[in-house]
């Protein structure tokens, strides 16, 4: 009985790896890829412990070891949500099912999702016969687990949300009869708390968003009677919301990404072509154009790194690296990802690093 009692205190105290210390043991396993990150939480409870912890996160960030994802929300041919994952190192793998959706939420319309740290969030919407909602799930890319997390202040559908500062944004969109629809609201993770705010510059129909420069951009849905674009900027430092640069949004035309801080928009108007803004000399210019053979429109954006993702219908994926790939008379030369055999539509992609 006393050997046992002797056994258990010194697994319990041999550490990390038996042997070393442990900050040294942390250096070793956090350079374990991301894809072997369930084995490692396996091991052991320490380890799982670990993996799923916060000091693995920021050690991992702090050294420059974090691996990205991309994260896609869709709606299967059944109208119910569907949430996969896909690691841009396993191309050939392609895009993986996570399962565990909230049942509330699977049917909803006008959702919103967005990332922060290692979380995935999933918030308002609406149905037939439900109003707009306040309710916000979250993901947990470590613990690969489903949590509700705090309400909106602000029951909203088919609105924009974007992460800035460390905090997410859910703005304008459709509410009750009585919410603002010139409103946002700001989530703080510590508190797992939202704040309310109101400015006339915010507008309800938002059609696509973006953070850009260190500020939010949304631009409105386009008109069939006019070609104005109409586009606002959140300035964080003030909090409010401002006329955005009418020769910049001029050209915003589809979705958009931000690379190194410039800004790219997938014109979709007239084939496939990759626009990027350039700055010093005002004017938008075209980068290349893409193969219609490999996008399925509507197509959404998402950037790792240098390489930039086209999502499209039925999670088709076209990727090239924006400063090296090849040309070939024209057209961009890039590689692709098997889409899935259902015709799934897109609705958001974020990416998440851990």
């Amino acid at each position: 009985m006393e050997r046992e009692r002797e056994d258990v205190n010194d697994s319990e105290q041999s550490g990390l790896i038996p042997g070393l210390p442990d900050d040294i043991s942390l250096s070793c396993l956090a350079r374990v890829p991301r894809k072997y990150h369930p084995l490692l939480k396996r091991v052991s409870r320490q380890w799982r412990e670990l993996v799923c912890g916060e000091e693995w996160h920021l050690y991992r960030a702090k050294h420059h070891l974090e691996e990205t994802w991309i994260y896609a929300l869709c709606r299967y041919k059944f109208e119910q949500l569907r949430l996969y994952v896909l690691d841009p190192n396993q191309l050939k793998k392609g895009w993986r099912q996570i399962h565990g959706i909230p049942n509330r939420c699977l049917n909803r319309k006008g959702i919103g999702l967005e990332v922060l740290g290692n979380k995935v969030y999933l918030f308002g919407g609406c149905g037939w016969i439900e109003d707009a909602t306040d309710e916000v799930y979250c993901y947990d890319a470590s613990v690969n687990a489903w949590t509700q997390a705090g309400p909106l202040s602000t029951a909203r559908c088919y609105f924009s949300s974007e992460a800035l500062n460390g905090k997410i944004y859910a703005i304008g969109g459709l509410g009750s009869k009585s919410s603002n629809p010139h409103s946002w609201d700001i989530y703080d993770p510590p508190t797992n708390s939202w704040t309310s705010h109101e400015d006339p510059n915010v507008i309800p129909d938002i059609e696509d968003s973006v953070v850009y420069d260190g500020k939010i951009y949304i631009r409105c849905g386009s008109s069939s009677v006019s070609s104005h674009v109409y586009a606002v900027v959140y300035e964080p430092s003030s909090g409010t919301w401002e006329h955005a640069d009418s020769d910049m949004v001029c050209g915003w035309r589809g979705p958009a990404v931000v690379i190194d801080g410039v800004f790219y928009v997938l014109d979709q108007t007239s084939g496939v072509r990759l626009m990027m803004w350039e700055k010093n000399s005002r004017e938008w210019m075209v980068v290349r154009r893409l193969s219609t053979h490999f996008t399925r429109p509507p197509c959404r954006l998402v950037a790792v790194g240098k390489k930039v993702f086209v999502i499209g219908k039925g999670l088709s994926t076209l990727v090239f690296d924006i400063e090296n790939a090849g040309h070939k008379d024209g057209v961009l030369v890039s590689s692709s990802v098997l889409k899935l055999t259902s015709d799934d539509e897109v609705i958001s992609c974020k990416s998440l690093a851990i």
